[in-house]
């Protein structure tokens, strides 16, 4: 079995547990309300505005033997540059308030996440951190383009609104089959087990924003 597919095997229950969140499935159906849609925007930003650096670090912190991986990720890093940016425009374009969120703190859970992806390339091993580039952008291949037009018919929001969802649901489909290769040619245990590791943890973790978001929507009703 090629570890790509391994990985998938490995995280399947963590994986299935991510995606049975009620706030997800709502999401997905377009389900939601304008104020869960910008605080789901406002705790990605606190998240993806660390994509850029953690890459940094990353590649700064692997080893030479994984040279074709630090390629690799010069790639990425590319790929992923402004992204918050987008995020913050759909804020203003919906209505919110795009520098309140630029300014303010993330909620525990998005903090904890953020936290975790640090630790893990700083403290563990650095290819982990690829554990989290597989839920974020699996995650977006699978939803995002689809909640997109389901919250934009439901919320009667314009095409503006939604350049961070339409943009990964698309391309990100691209990046997995290039993620899917990497690991492929990952052959070392440590580092494959290092990246099971984060993915299974992480797919805990990012799925506790969506579960903050729904409780905060609670104590507000």
């Amino acid at each position: 079995m090629r570890f790509y597919q391994e990985l998938l095997a490995q995280t399947q229950y963590e994986r299935e547990a991510f995606l049975a969140i009620p706030l997800l499935r709502q999401g997905i159906a377009g389900e939601i309300t304008l104020p869960q849609y910008l605080a789901f925007l406002g705790e990605a930003y606190h998240h993806v505005k660390h994509t850029l650096p953690l890459l940094m670090a990353c590649g700064a912190r692997l080893p030479e033997r994984l040279e074709w991986l630090r390629v690799a990720v010069s790639h990425y890093i590319e790929e992923e540059t402004g992204h918050q940016e987008w995020i913050l425009n759909d804020i203003r374009n919906a209505g919110g308030d795009a520098e309140a969120v630029r300014n303010g703190r993330p909620s525990l859970a998005t903090e904890l996440m953020v936290s975790y992806a640090w630790d893990t390339v700083q403290r563990r091993n650095p290819v982990g951190f690829f554990g989290m580039v597989l839920v974020l952008e699996g995650t977006s291949v699978r939803l995002a383009t689809q909640a997109a037009e389901a919250i934009q018919r439901r919320l009667g929001l314009g095409q503006e609104c939604f350049s961070y969802l339409t943009s990964h649901g698309s391309l990100d489909v691209g990046h997995l089959e290039f993620f899917a290769g990497l690991m492929d040619r990952l052959k070392q245990p440590e580092d494959q087990e290092a990246v099971i590791h984060c993915a299974r943890v992480m797919y805990r973790l990012y799925g506790d924003i969506f579960r903050t978001l729904q409780e905060k929507e609670e104590l507000v009703a």
